[in-house]
C-alpha cells in the first residue's frame, strides 16, 4: 500500500494538513504519515524525513507564508529546500503554499487554502496511481485554488 507524507506548519492560519488527509482518504486507500513543523523553512527537512525515515512514497508539503516581504523570502528559501530534497530523494514533494496576501479576508483565505490543498492532494494521488491523468491535463491551464485559466488561444 502506498504511503503519503503530509508535512504542514503551525504558522498556517488554516489546518491544511487536515484538509489534505481528508482528501487523500476520500480518493484512495493509502497510509498517511503527518509531520507538523513550526514554519515553511522547516518543510524541506520534514519532507525528507517523511521519505527517508518514515518510508513515504510521496509528500505533500503545506505552508502559509505571511504577507510581509520577509515571508515571501522565507517561502522562496523553503521552495529551494523542497526542490533540493526532491533531488536528494528522487521522490515528488508537492509544494502547496497559500500566501496570506492572495486573499482579501479570512473567509477568502480559508476557501483558497482548502481548495488548493484538496486539488493538490488529488494531484498527489494522480502521481501515485494514474500519472497518465496528469498527462491529459498538460497545457490546459490548471490553477489550484482558483478557476482554471484554460489553454492559450491564438
Amino acid at each position: 500500500m502506498a504511503k503519503v507524507g503530509v508535512a504542514d506548519t503551525a504558522f498556517a492560519r488554516y489546518d491544511m494538513g487536515k484538509a489534505a488527509i481528508e482528501e487523500l482518504k476520500r480518493g484512495a486507500s493509502v497510509r498517511i504519515e503527518r509531520y507538523t513543523v513550526p514554519g515553511v523553512k522547516d518543510l524541506p527537512v520534514a519532507s525528507k524525513k517523511l521519505i527517508e525515515e518514515m518510508g513515504c512514497d510521496i509528500v505533500i508539503a503545506l505552508g502559509m507564508p505571511g504577507p510581509e516581504e520577509i515571508d515571501k523570502q522565507c517561502a522562496h528559501e523553503a521552495s529551494l529546500g523542497i526542490i533540493h530534497a526532491q533531488l536528494l530523494t528522487n521522490k515528488h514533494i508537492i509544494e502547496v503554499f497559500v500566501h496570506e496576501d492572495e486573499a482579501a479576508d479570512d473567509k477568502e483565505l480559508v476557501k483558497l487554502a482548502d481548495a488548493r490543498t484538496r486539488e493538490h492532494a488529488r494531484n498527489v494521488l494522480k502521481l501515485l496511481f494514474n500519472p497518465k491523468a496528469l498527462e491529459k491535463e498538460a497545457g490546459t491551464g490548471q490553477r489550484q485554488g482558483f478557476a482554471d485559466a484554460g489553454p492559450a488561444r491564438i
